[in-house]
């Protein structure tokens, strides 16, 4: 899997001259929070765990841009329009930085693409579920990219280098997209009561999954306890959770709008929001394909990837031809 790329193979050698000194290297900046860089020496289990969870987060971001695609056309406003079309094509270059940053720890994207497609790897649950109103776009953006924030900004002190700085862009650009939700949640919360009617089921569809998507109770999380100690996780998946739920309260406030979940209330005691308990068994069917919307996502996915046959091959043609050319030219000089 690592072969075919120089960084990989400069940490092998490293390795391979001075194992002890490597890995006593790779625990100092560990233990002083620096960066492990792609040349670095690292564990070879240290590179599968972020080769996993770049790859998951890669293709939660590809998959990501159907249930909101399928609105570009039905936006309300050509003002709506242009904001959707600009979030989407967000997600796709989103997609292509975490490719690029884990194509240094010498994984080939396209193994990585038929990895996805085969079902051997994941993308987030969250985009198995249908966008049913306009209010689902809303929704999404609030409580689902709000959601992904908040796991994301301690990604950036990740301690893997290229993956840090591709997540510092990453969550620049997520913070509008949560902005762009909120508002829609907002203009219709605020107007007909029947649009108010639609901004709140589809906050009631959504509030559960937005809750999932942090992944298992610790207690369960195969993981993260030696993500956190590798420093590539910063916070557990119980302590996120809590933040989202304590940040999204006051926003629901403000949105008018009703959190699912009766008993959600204050704890003066942990100084945090009590909610509700989370079917755990409805994120394990949606992860083993029986989400509402898995199969369709999957199709959709695989046909927009040979449907852009051609153009990676043209790609590829110009590159090989222009490689040719400097060779010649190399040569004759």
């Amino acid at each position: 899997m690592y072969g075919n790329y120089d960084t990989a193979t400069a940490g092998a050698s490293l390795a391979e001259n001075a194992p002890g000194d490597a890995e006593q290297r790779f625990d100092q900046l560990i233990a002083a929070e620096q960066r492990i860089e792609p040349r670095d020496w690292m564990p070879d289990a240290y590179r599968k765990t972020l080769i996993r969870q770049i790859a998951q987060h890669a293709h939660s971001e590809i998959i990501g841009m159907q249930p909101e695609g399928n609105w570009i056309t039905r936006a309300p406003s050509l003002r709506r329009k242009a904001i959707l079309i600009a979030k989407v094509q967000d997600e796709a270059g989103h997609g292509l930085y975490l490719y690029s940053a884990a194509e240094t720890l010498g994984v080939d994207r396209e193994e990585l693409l038929d990895l996805l497609h085969t079902g051997r790897q994941k993308y987030s649950s969250i985009f198995n579920y249908p966008t049913l109103t306009w209010a689902d776009v809303g929704a999404i953006g609030w409580l689902v990219d709000g959601a992904a924030i908040m796991n994301q900004v301690p990604l950036c002190r990740c301690s893997y280098g290229p993956y840090a700085r591709a997540m510092v862009r990453i969550c620049k650009e997520e913070s509008f997209h949560q902005r762009q939700g909120f508002e829609i949640l907002h203009t219709l919360s605020h107007g007909t009561p029947a649009q108010k009617a639609m901004a709140q089921d589809a906050v009631n569809r959504y509030w559960w999954p937005s809750l999932m998507m942090f992944g298992p109770p610790d207690d369960a999380s195969a993981h993260s306890a030696q993500s956190t100690a590798w420093g590539i996780k910063r916070f557990s998946n119980d302590e996120l959770r809590q933040r989202f739920v304590d940040m999204t309260v006051s926003q629901a406030e403000v949105l008018g709008l009703t959190l699912p979940d009766p008993d959600l209330r204050w704890n003066a005691e942990r100084s945090h929001y009590d909610f509700g308990a989370i079917d755990w068994d409805e994120l394990a069917r949606v992860i083993r394909g029986d989400g509402p919307c898995n199969a369709e996502r999957m199709r959709r996915r695989r046909q927009a990837h040979e449907d852009g046959a051609w153009v990676r091959e043209a790609a590829q043609a110009y590159a090989d031809k222009h490689a040719r050319r400097n060779l010649d030219q190399m040569r004759a000089s």
